[in-house]
C-alpha cells in the first residue's frame, strides 16, 4: 500500500490510499487540478483514483466535491448525513449510483479493500474516520476531533500507519489573535485535537507493528512544526516508528508499504 498526504491543514484536506492499481482519497478539500498535480508529483496515477471517502462536511474536507462530481466517474463513499450535509454545504446532489453508504462502526468492502468508518467528537453533521486495510496492511486516517475517546482508541490498534491531527499547541491557541468564540471551538470537546491530546492517543495507538506515523492539520497560526514532533518524539522514543509532518502546501509520500 502507498499512503500520501497531498494537503493538509486548516486550508485544505486530501489524503490518499494507493494498492493494486487503484487509489481511494480520503477527503477533497483542495482543487481536483491540485488533488491531480499533487498525485502525479508523488507517483501516483490520477487516473487510478476510483473513490472519494468524504470524513465529514466542512469546507476544508469537501470544497472539490463538486467539481468530482462533475468531471470525474469517482463513486463517493460517506454517511448518510455526511452526504446530506455535504450537498446542502456545496449545493450539489450525489447521483445514488454513486453513493456507497457507510456508517460508524460497519465495515465495508471496497475493490477488496476493508474500509470501516469510526466515529469522531466533532462539530459536524456524522463525522468518521476511516480504518483501511489492503495489501496485508492496516492505516488509519484520524483528524478532527476534540478529544481521545475509547472507541477511537481502540480502532487504533495494530496498524501499521496512523496519520493522526496535531491541530494546536493551547498555550499558542490561547494567546493568539483569533476570536474567543473560534477559541473556543477549537478547544472544545468536538473541536480539534492540541498537540497534548494528540500524544495522549499517540501512546495508545503504539504497537510493536507500527512502523509510520504521520502527524496532520496542523494549524499554521496556533502551532509550529518543532511543538508538534516533540510532543510525538516524547512518545515514541525508544520505539523504531518513524515520525513524518504533513503538509499544507506541499505533499508527503511515504514508501510503498510503509517501509
Amino acid at each position: 500500500m502507498h499512503y500520501a498526504a497531498l494537503a493538509s491543514g486548516s486550508k485544505g484536506n486530501c489524503h490518499a490510499l494507493s494498492e493494486g492499481g487503484r487509489t481511494l482519497l480520503i477527503d477533497a478539500g483542495i482543487s481536483l487540478r491540485q488533488i491531480r498535480q499533487r498525485l502525479e508529483a508523488v507517483g501516483l496515477q490520477a487516473d487510478q483514483v476510483q473513490a472519494l471517502a468524504l470524513t465529514h462536511e466542512h469546507s476544508d474536507h469537501i470544497a472539490a466535491l463538486g467539481v468530482i462530481l462533475r468531471r470525474t466517474a469517482w463513486a463517493i463513499l460517506a454517511t448518510r448525513d455526511t452526504r446530506q450535509a455535504a450537498e446542502r454545504a456545496q449545493g450539489v446532489q450525489i447521483p445514488v449510483e454513486r453513493w456507497i453508504e457507510v456508517a460508524a462502526g460497519h465495515p465495508v468492502d471496497w475493490e477488496g479493500w476493508r474500509v470501516l468508518p469510526f466515529a469522531l467528537p466533532h462539530d459536524a453533521a456524522d463525522p468518521v474516520a476511516y480504518r483501511i486495510e489492503a495489501g496485508g496492511r492496516a492505516c488509519a486516517v484520524v483528524t478532527d476531533l476534540g478529544h481521545p475517546t475509547e472507541l477511537v482508541a481502540d480502532h487504533l490498534q495494530d496498524l501499521d500507519l496512523l496519520v493522526l491531527e496535531a491541530n494546536h499547541d493551547v498555550d499558542m491557541l490561547r494567546e493568539g489573535d483569533y476570536p474567543p468564540v473560534l477559541k473556543a471551538r477549537i478547544l472544545s470537546r468536538v473541536g480539534h485535537l492540541s498537540n497534548a491530546a494528540m500524544a495522549e492517543l499517540l501512546a495508545r495507538a503504539c504497537s510493536p507493528r507500527l512502523k509510520q506515523v504521520v502527524l496532520a492539520h496542523l494549524s499554521e497560526s496556533n502551532n509550529h512544526p518543532d511543538l508538534a514532533r516533540f510532543a510525538a518524539e516524547e512518545v515514541l522514543r525508544g520505539t523504531s516508528v518513524a515520525l513524518h509532518l504533513a503538509h499544507q502546501r506541499q505533499p508527503l509520500a511515504l514508501p510503498p508499504a510503509f517501509h
